[in-house]
């Protein structure tokens, strides 16, 4: 349940930024500044996700696989290999340490991840369809992420698109101007599984609206209660 001091704050936040719409747009910097700013977080690989592993110049132990519920994998003479849990890095070597100990004398392991459906991106605000997405890939661009909504309502505001993201604990967030990205202004940023994408509304008289329309994501302002 939502407390009073949370909804009380997230008002307040979307008044802001409902007055400061009019006043002229300060340009963001180029490229991902989400992820310039704080690092990219290594993806932890998990049950449902889909991976090819391949081994330098042997095709027969090539595989497309996926994760099982028990959070394993299974590949040709070395069987069972735990995966869960683990970012991309990790599991290339752990499998390679498993060719080493029998078979091959220094196995060139590269794993990519083809699909991740246990990811999910929360798209919420002025768009006609807010609501959590699954990801079919490891990560799709803010343009992306909005589209999955249905597109931006004639009452967003495009130069104030907030995208929220845990990194090591912490709820952080960076500020993106759409109007500018679907110009090529801008580069378009990477969104991340469990990143919380805001399109702010471009009046004060949508603000209760809004607020409104985001009840179901507004979770994400407890961290500041």
């Amino acid at each position: 349940m939502i407390s009073i001091r949370a909804l009380l704050l997230a008002v307040a936040m979307l008044g802001l930024a409902a007055c400061a719409s009019s006043a002229p747009v300060e340009e963001l910097p180029p490229g991902d500044p989400l992820s310039d700013a704080l690092g990219r977080p290594e993806y932890r690989l998990g049950p449902g996700d889909l991976l090819k592993v391949q081994v330098f110049q042997i095709p027969d132990l090539d595989r497309d696989i996926r994760i099982d519920n028990a959070g394993r994998i299974s590949l040709p003479l070395i069987g069972s290999v735990e995966a869960a849990g683990l970012d991309i890095a990790r599991l290339q070597e752990r499998i390679a340490a498993r060719y080493r100990e029998r078979y091959l004398q220094d196995p060139q392991v590269t794993v990519s991840l083809q699909e991740s459906p246990t990811q999910r991106v929360t798209v919420g605000g002025a768009v006609t369809e807010p609501g959590v997405y699954p990801m079919e890939a490891p990560h799709l661009t803010l343009q992306q992420a909005v589209a999955m909504s249905r597109g931006i309502t004639n009452v967003a505001n495009p130069r104030n698109v907030i995208v929220f993201r845990t990194v090591g604990g912490k709820r952080v967030f960076a500020r993106f101007d759409l109007k500018q990205i679907q110009e090529g202004a801008l580069d378009d940023p990477d969104i991340h599984g469990g990143d919380i994408v805001i399109v702010d509304v471009s009046g004060v008289r949508t603000v209760l609206r809004t607020l409104v329309e985001l009840t179901p994501f507004l979770a994400v302002w407890r961290a500041y209660r």
